[in-house]
């Protein structure tokens, strides 16, 4: 048997703790940083082209699924609190209830570069193909 210390195991999670399977995230609470609860992840939308994370969609509002309306969350607006698995999305729940939302059975066009400008702007967010590798890197090391 071989036994890891504390200190290792520390390291080792460390290590890892920037490259999580997408699965991981689905279904985890959403807070603000008020503590308040927004909703929860439903789905993770890749961009093929280029490999990256676009959007969280975040389920919000309704009873137990039903009334819930959808809303595409610029991903790097999100933090993940991997200690606590949750998801830190720093916004009023007033300003959520303005987002521009979808439903289940109506889903926008995630291709639509237009569309994808403005659910940026709402959220005063640098759109994700615009961000350069310092960006990245400075998103990364914030969450340190």
């Amino acid at each position: 048997m071989i036994v890891a210390s504390k200190q290792e195991i520390t390291v080792a999670h460390n290590r890892y703790t920037n490259v999580i399977s997408v699965s991981t995230l689905i279904g985890d609470p959403v807070y603000n940083s008020s503590g308040e609860k927004l909703g929860s992840i439903e789905e993770i939308v890749l961009d093929l082209s280029s490999g990256r994370v676009a959007y969280a969609v975040l389920s919000f509002g309704g009873i137990l699924g039903i009334g819930d309306k959808l809303f595409a969350i610029p991903y790097n607006s999100l933090h993940v609190d991997l200690e606590n698995r949750q998801v830190i999305f720093d916004v009023a729940k007033e300003t959520l209830e303005r987002a521009p939302g979808f439903d289940k059975n109506n889903w926008p066009d995630f291709a639509n570069r237009e569309w994808e400008t403005q659910v940026h702007g709402f959220y005063g967010q640098r759109p994700y193909w615009e961000a350069t590798e310092v960006d990245v890197e400075r998103r990364h090391v914030s969450e340190r």
